[in-house]
């Protein structure tokens, strides 16, 4: 099979690509992300792993939309594309967002628009060559805005939206879209963070996403419990939910 994995570089999407390669004896990835570097280290990892997978590595700025039409062309030439990942986004400084219009415009960019951008690119790729799974990575913080994260949860209420509208979009055609709701993991993204040393292993939740993949699930909660954990959090009355403190 041949994996899409953008944001290729991050703690979930390479425990992801390291199960697909553990089972997966002719792998292909085509690894797409920021930093070149890092991407090579990614496809050499995969290559230990796995001698008979396949990596080829895209560099680039990944909220050029400029720069994603090249990709596109470029990936036009690859094959079908099997599965496709976006866990592309970053964490974002929630009181800094506030006060400074530039860090607030990059987290929606890079955490709203560049995903919907490139969750279009792939869709169309997929389209063009027999169809596919196309699994977006969003968060539990997009099921309601929190005074703690409302910046970076408004983002991923977009994804969820967007997400939603391609579901509709595709219903019962050859491209299935996929929406992950990974609760706090431990990755860098989140070291510092209150609480990190509880928080998911990236192995766990990639573990939860293969199963949600391979099972044709619509939505996947990460771990299972942040579907009921969230469930209670919508339903709280508005007057009780902004005396609480988090």
């Amino acid at each position: 099979m041949r994996y899409l994995v953008i944001g290729a570089t991050s703690g979930i999407a390479k425990a992801i690509s390291r199960i697909w390669v553990s089972r997966d004896g002719e792998a292909e990835f085509v690894l797409v992300g920021r930093n070149a570097s890092a991407l090579d280290a990614a496809a050499a990892d995969l290559q230990v792993r796995n001698p008979n997978a396949k990596c080829q590595v895209f560099s680039l700025d990944l909220t050029d939309p400029t720069a994603i039409g090249r990709l596109e062309s470029q990936l036009g030439s690859v094959g079908r594309i099997d599965v496709a990942l976006l866990a592309h986004g970053e964490l974002t400084d929630q009181t800094l967002a506030q006060t400074d219009p530039i860090t607030l415009a990059n987290s929606l960019t890079v955490n709203a628009t560049s995903v919907a951008v490139l969750a279009e690119m792939s869709a169309r790729l997929m389209e063009k060559s027999g169809g596919g799974k196309l699994v977006v990575i969003g968060s539990v913080a997009g099921d309601r805005g929190r005074k703690t994260n409302y910046s970076y949860g408004a983002a991923k209420a977009l994804l969820d939206t967007y997400v939603r509208g391609m579901q509709h979009r595709f219903a019962g055609g050859n491209v299935q879209p996929i929406l992950i709701k990974p609760g706090p993991t431990a990755t860098p993204m989140t070291a510092g963070m209150p609480g990190a040393s509880k928080m998911a292993s990236p192995d766990k939740v990639a573990a939860d996403i293969v199963k949600g993949i391979d099972g044709d699930k619509a939505t996947v909660y990460t771990p299972g419990i942040w579907k009921l954990i969230m469930l209670v959090v919508r339903m709280i009355p508005a007057p009780i939910f902004n005396k609480l403190n988090f």
